[in-house]
This record gives structure tokens, C-alpha cells and sequence, in this order.
């Protein structure tokens, strides 16, 4: 009974079932939402301004050249930013200065631009002499005006706290025009994208006006400016603390925009606190806020009625969309995602295409994303299908020339689709056109101009061709795969966006693991175990638990692998440390069907263990693993992953039964396997199926050696024949070899038997 050998290709499927657990998990693939509305439409701001991204980037990093100085071009760009903006050239070039300190990506330098120009002409008027004033007040007012039109807002800054410290002596009689002089600091500092202290003098105004009934609601508008500063902090620059400001901030104020007085304005307090709630939501892990973010939207659709105002009733029915599809991602059901898909479906009854065309494109891609998320926890394919269709909607208004990044986005969520529904399908047709999708995205998300963008998007193309690679023989996508991660992560960069850099570490392991499978040495092996270790060092357990649990169960994968490739057992102890790990966060509760994965492939590495050891213990751990997995893969629900641990299940009986002296788990073996044949068909997965038929025809060459006759040992035979079809010297020599010699074997014990 010596020298029977099972496919030690047996954990390669590994890498490929726990894709979805590593695609969903790893963020691997990861759609983007557009369209959510504090108030008032989005426009492109390039259009706009009707200057490239490009151009303005150019202008940027040359500000501090004299005018004579700079080429032809770039002076036609600053007469026409005069223009557009109604901006004197020292004006522009402050606003350059200005945009350049704070290093505002190339994509929202138009919008940025635009909205210092708005101060700057805000502040023309505002700075005009008030009721009250002296004549030395009154002549400071005309030196904050000169520094406004030469565009020292540092110099209209500096005199503003002159005047502010002259009011501030006679606070009592001066109190209002001082509250609105420190407002005007704020509004310099948001020109200067100085937002924490916009805030800072917003709620310093507020606090300066006096404790009257008839400056009640000014004091209200003085402290929304300062919630509404400290979200565009959070939300630009990924300050959570400041976030979780404005979210205190907006609170407070429901308790003084009364609903019965002024139902509108509390309306519109619930909606830009749902969207707060929501920015630090998506950066949690837990649901509270997020679930917090939905109470917000739903008090305030109680009062924005569609009736009543119905484009912003859209836009909150947008951002409700938002909440609930954010919701749903971090839960296994599907109940918030329907939601989702409702409120998205509600939104477009009023953001039509003709009226706002935009906004119905916005709307139209977030549907999409919904309705893609969906699509992933289903066996069937009409989500995802529909989701595509959402997409190409919003294509036919979110076109190249209009808006190019809001193109790129939606051509980069196309392409997401597109590869999941790649990975239901036989075929790599789908596969292929996900790929085409994201290299048109990454033809307006260039590397210049939106870098982090254009990181996202490398991930979800390193994703596709992965998925490419897992179905063919060759390595040449899984190496494109690797090479479109790590150029991700030349962006994505542990400083600068930690959880991201370790999500594309983590995808990055899973290439790289699935390359050492197709080779005989363990180079590419260790790299990935490297890789899902840096994973852990940002993904931490406190701080996004499931994705934890993902990286740790594919480490376990890598180390198996490893462990595979040597007679120890070290690698694969660790595999099961790892396993186990995983299940402590990814529980049957929480993630159902990834709770199934790592169970199947904690059963591979105890599987791996008994083999290496005499006793039967670690073989039975194994089975039972593999039982638990099969009560949530379940053929109707996942059947090529049941399929899959149907396989191992047969592996780890067959092994048993060779170290006991009947033939009872041999029988449940063979059972097992053909029932995995079911789906793991030839035209469908040619490759799985070649290992399930050389598992198939090792458990039955056990069996004909224990029994008289050679009817089992010919079922062996053609088992070992059929998995020779497809593996082919040259599509898989390793696992051709393993084959042809468990052939040979059968064909001897034919021999004997038939001289017998």
C-alpha cells in the first residue's frame, strides 16, 4: 500500500477557491462611488474653467517663475484663467501659490481654483467699510481691499486681525461687526484650503456675537460654517478626528434648527450629518455609523419630500443609497443592498437624464455598484448583468470628452463587473473585456494626473489578469498580474494610504503564490508569504477584522504550499495557526461562505499533516474540517467550491482508509469524487477536473488492491487516462508525471492479477 500518491496539486485549487473571500476581502476589486450631494448640483470643473487638469498642473509647479519667464502657452493660460475666473493676475498667481502649497492633485486643481476665486470675489465685497467703524478701521478696511485685489490673502489676514483686535476693545458695542470680521478670516482660510482654522474662526464668531434673540440664527450659520469646514477636513485630507468634529457639531445643531419652525433647514442639517456619518463610516469597520448615516438620510427625507423639493429629495435619496450599499458590503445578507437599490432607483425617478444629465450618470454608477455587490453574493449572473447595464447607462453621459475622470471611474467599476461575472463563466471572454475596461480607465487615470486613481485601478487589472492566469497553463497573465500590483503599489504607498497598500500587498501574495504553484521551486512562495505578512502589519485584526481574517487565511494558503514543497512539517503548522486565526474573526456567523473556505483549507493542511505522521488523528480533524465547510457550501449556493471540497474530502478518506483495514472509507472516497465530477466538468474547469479524476483513480487503485478481481483497477486505469487529457506534458509536467506513474502502477498490478 506504499507509494500511493495523491495530486500534490491538491492545495493549487486552494489559491483559486478562496478567490472570492481574497477578491471581496483583499479589496482586490473595489467599486467608487460618485454623485453624493451636501447641497447644490456637481458640475466638472474643467469644463468650467475650460483648462485641462494638465495645463493647470504645469502652471502649478512653475508659479514662482516671473511672468516673463514662462512659455506662451502658459501665459494664454493665465489670460484665460483671468477670464473665466474674474481674477487679476496677482490674484491667479496667489491662487496658484496657494494650491501649490497645500499639493492638491492634478484632478481637483479646476475645482479648487474656481472656489478660491469665489472667495477672493466674496471677500471684494464683504470688505467694504461697516456701520460703526472709525476712520482708522475704516482705512485698514482699504488695505485689507488692496491685499485682496494683489492677492495677499496673508497680508488681508494680518490687517483683518488688526481690525478684529481694535473690535474686540469694544466688543460690547462692536461685537456683531467683529463676529463678522473673524467669518471673513474663515472665509480666507478656506480659500487657503486652511480648513481646521476656517473652523476655528467660524465657531470663534459665533461665540463673539452677543446673547440677543435677533442674532440667534446668525450664530446657527456661523456654527454650520464650522461643521461644514471641519467635514471638508475629514473628508479631502482623511483627517477621522475631524470627522468625528463635524459629526458632534452637526448633533448640536439639530437641537437648535427646530423641525416644526424650520423643517427644510433640518432637513438639510440631517443630510449633511448622514454624509459626515457616512465619510467615517466607510473608514470603520464596525456599522454603527453607517447605520447612523441611514437614520440621518431617513429624517431628512421626512421633511425634503418629492414634492415639496424634488432634486434634493434625489440627492438625499442618492446619499441614502450610498449609506445602505456601504452597510451592506460589511454584512453577508442582502437586505441593506436591496435598500440600496431602491433608494438608487427612487433617486433617478427625479434626476432624470434630461433634466440633470450628470447627476442621472452619477446615479446610474452607483446603482451599478449596488447592484455589482449584489451581484457577488449570488450564484446566478442577472445582477451583475444589470449592473453592467447601469454602468454603460452612465457611460452615455459620463462620456471621455464631457468628463473624463467620471468616465475613467465608471470604466473602472465596468471593469469590476465585468470580472466577476468572468469568474461564474467558463470562458475568459469576460475576463478579457474587464481587462479592456480598466486599460481604458487608466488612459485619462494616469499615473500624473490622478495617482491614487490610477493605483486602484492598476489592483483591479492585476485582479483580471490573475483571474486570466488561474485559467490557462501558462504564467504569462499571472506575471502581467504581479507587474500590474506592484505598480499599484509604487502609489499606494504604506505612508500615504496604509490600508490600501495592504490590501494591494495582499493581492499581490495571492499572484505570487498562485505563480509558485505552477513551478517547482518555492521562490515565488516565499515572496507571497512575504507579501501577506506586510499585509498584516497595516490590515491589523483591531482595525479591519475581516480583512485580517482574509490575509491570514490566505497566508495560511502560502504556507501550505510551502510546507507542500518540503519533508518537514513547520510550514505546515503555521498554515493551521493561520487557519485558525482566520476563523476567530471570519466566523460562520459573520461571513458564512469564507468561514466555508478556510475550513476547507484548514482540513487541506491537517490533511497534509496526517500524511506525514503514522496516526489517524490529524486525517480525522481534517474530515471533520471538511464536513463543516460542506454545511455552508452547499451545491446549489457555491457549487464549484462544494464541488472543490467534495475533492478533498474524498483525498483525506482515501488517505484514512489506506491506514485502516477495510474498505468503507474508500467507498465514501469514491463518492465523494463523483460527486465532485458533477461540477467540475471537463469544458467547464479542465483543469480541476483533471485532478478530481487522478484523486478518483488513485481511491479506486486502493480499493482493487484490497479486492479480488481488476474491475476496480480498470476504473483506476481510465480515471488516470482521462486526467491525462489535460495534463499534458506541457501544460502541466509535475502533475503529468504524478499521473503517468500512478498509471504505471496500475497497469503492474493489472499484469499480476491477470497471471494470477
Amino acid at each position: 500500500m506504499r507509494g500511493h500518491r495523491f495530486l500534490s496539486a491538491f492545495i493549487g485549487v486552494l489559491f483559486f477557491s478562496s478567490n472570492s473571500f481574497a477578491q471581496v476581502r483583499q479589496g482586490q476589486v473595489k467599486a467608487e462611488t460618485g454623485g453624493v450631494a451636501i447641497g447644490g448640483d456637481v458640475r466638472d470643473s474643467t469644463i468650467i474653467t475650460g483648462v485641462p487638469a494638465e495645463k493647470l498642473d504645469e502652471l502649478v509647479r512653475e508659479r514662482t517663475k516671473p511672468l516673463e519667464d514662462l512659455s506662451a502657452s502658459q501665459k494664454e493660460t493665465i489670460v484665460l484663467l483671468k477670464e473665466k475666473l474674474d481674477l487679476n493676475e496677482r490674484q491667479i498667481r496667489a491662487a496658484l501659490e496657494i494650491v501649490g502649497e497645500k499639493n492638491i492633485p492634478p484632478e481637483r486643481l479646476a475645482a479648487k481654483l474656481i472656489e478660491i476665486a469665489q472667495k477672493f470675489n466674496e471677500l471684494k465685497s464683504s470688505s467694504t467699510a461697516q456701520l460703526g467703524d472709525d476712520a482708522e478701521v475704516g482705512n485698514l478696511r482699504k488695505e485689507v481691499q488692496v491685499a485682496i485685489g494683489s492677492g495677499d490673502l496673508a497680508r488681508a489676514d494680518s490687517v483683518l486681525a488688526q481690525i478684529e483686535k481694535k473690535q474686540r476693545a469694544a466688543l460690547d458695542r462692536l461685537a456683531s461687526n467683529a463676529a463678522a470680521t473673524v467669518s471673513r478670516r474663515g472665509e480666507v482660510a478656506l480659500a487657503r484650503l486652511h480648513y481646521l482654522d476656517a473652523a476655528k474662526q467660524f465657531r470663534e464668531a459665533a461665540q463673539l456675537l452677543p446673547q440677543t434673540d435677533d442674532l440667534s440664527q446668525l450664530r446657527l450659520v456661523y456654527l454650520a460654517q464650522e461643521a461644514e469646514a471641519l467635514y471638508r477636513q475629514g473628508d479631502e485630507f482623511g483627517d477621522n478626528a475631524a470627522l468625528v468634529s463635524a459629526i458632534d457639531r452637526h448633533k448640536a445643531l439639530l437641537l437648535h434648527y427646530m423641525r416644526d419652525r424650520t423643517p427644510l433647514k433640518w432637513a438639510a442639517m440631517q443630510n449633511d450629518l448622514g454624509t459626515a456619518l457616512k465619510a467615517l463610516g466607510a473608514r470603520e469597520s464596525g456599522t454603527a455609523r453607517l447605520e447612523e448615516a441611514v437614520a440621518a438620510f431617513r429624517a431628512a427625507l421626512a421633511e425634503r419630500t418629492r414634492d415639496r423639493v424634488p432634486l434634493d429629495w434625489a440627492a438625499t435619496q442618492n446619499n441614502l443609497g450610498n449609506a445602505l450599499r456601504a452597510l451592506g458590503a460589511r454584512e453577508s445578507g442582502a437586505a441593506h443592498l436591496e435598500e440600496a437599490v431602491v433608494a438608487y432607483r427612487a433617486a433617478l425617478a427625479e434626476r432624470t437624464r434630461d433634466r440633470v444629465p450628470l447627476d442621472w450618470a452619477a446615479t446610474q454608477n452607483n446603482l451599478g455598484n449596488a447592484l455589482q455587490t449584489l451581484g457577488t453574493r449570488e450564484s446566478g449572473t442577472a445582477r451583475l448583468e444589470e449592473a453592467v447595464a447601469a454602468y454603460r447607462a452612465a457611460l452615455a453621459e459620463r462620456t471621455r470628452d464631457r468628463a473624463p475622470l467620471d468616465w475613467a471611474m465608471t470604466q473602472n467599476n465596468l471593469g469590476n463587473a465585468l470580472q466577476t461575472l468572468g469568474t461564474r463563466e467558463s470562458g475568459t471572454a469576460r475576463l478579457e473585456e474587464a481587462v479592456a475596461a480598466y486599460r481604458a480607465a487608466l488612459a485619462e487615470r494616469t499615473r500624473d494626473r490622478a495617482p491614487l486613481d490610477w493605483a486602484a485601478t492598476q489592483n483591479n487589472l492585476g485582479s483580471a489578469l490573475w483571474g486570466l492566469g488561474v485559467r490557462e497553463s501558462g504564467t504569462v497573465h499571472l506575471q502581467e498580474a504581479v507587474a500590474s500590483y506592484r505598480a499599484a503599489l509604487v502609489e499606494r504607498t504604506r505612508d500615504r494610504v496604509p490600508l490600501d497598500w495592504a490590501s494591494t500587498q495582499g493581492s499581490l501574495g495571492t499572484a505570487l503564490a498562485t505563480l509558485g504553484e505552477r513551478e517547482s521551486g518555492t521562490a515565488h512562495l516565499e515572496e507571497a508569504v512575504a507579501a501577506y505578512r506586510a499585509a498584516l502589519a497595516e490590515g491589523t485584526r483591531d482595525r479591519v477584522p475581516l480583512e485580517w481574517a482574509s490575509t491570514q487565511s490566505n497566508l495560511g494558503n502560502a504556507l501550505q504550499a510551502l510546507g507542500e514543497r518540503e519533508s518537514g512539517t513547520a510550514h505546515l503548522e503555521e498554515a493551521v495557526a493561520a487557519y485558525r486565526a482566520a476563523l476567530a474573526e471570519g466566523t460562520r456567523d459573520r461571513v458564512p461562505l469564507e468561514w466555508a473556505s478556510t475550513q476547507n483549507n484548514l482540513g487541506t493542511a491537517l490533511f497534509r499533516l496526517g500524511e506525514r505522521e503514522g496516526g489517524k488523528a490529524r486525517l480525522e480533524e481534517g474530515v471533520a474540517a471538511f464536513r463543516a465547510a460542506l454545511e455552508e457550501r452547499t451545491r446549489d449556493r457555491v457549487p464549484r467550491q462544494w464541488a472543490m471540497t467534495q475533492n478533498n474530502l474524498g483525498t483525506a478518506l482515501t488517505t484514512l482508509g489506506t491506514r485502516e483495514s477495510g474498505t468503507a472509507r474508500l467507498e465514501e472516497a469514491v463518492t465523494a469524487y463523483r460527486g465532485a465530477l458533477e461540477e467540475r466538468t471537463r469544458d467547464r474547469v479542465p483543469l480541476e477536473w483533471a485532478m478530481t479524476q487522478n484523486n478518483l483513480g488513485t481511491a479506486l487503485k486502493v480499493l482493487g488492491e484490497r479486492e479480488g478481481g481488476t474491475a476496480r483497477l480498470e476504473q483506476a486505469v481510465a480515471a488516470y487516462r482521462a486526467a491525462l487529457e489535460e495534463f499534458t506534458r506541457e501544460a502541466a509536467p509535475r502533475w503529468h508525471d504524478i499521473a503517468q506513474q500512478s498509471l504505471s502502477q496500475c497497469f503492474a498490478l493489472l499484469e499480476q492479477r491477470r497471471k494470477s
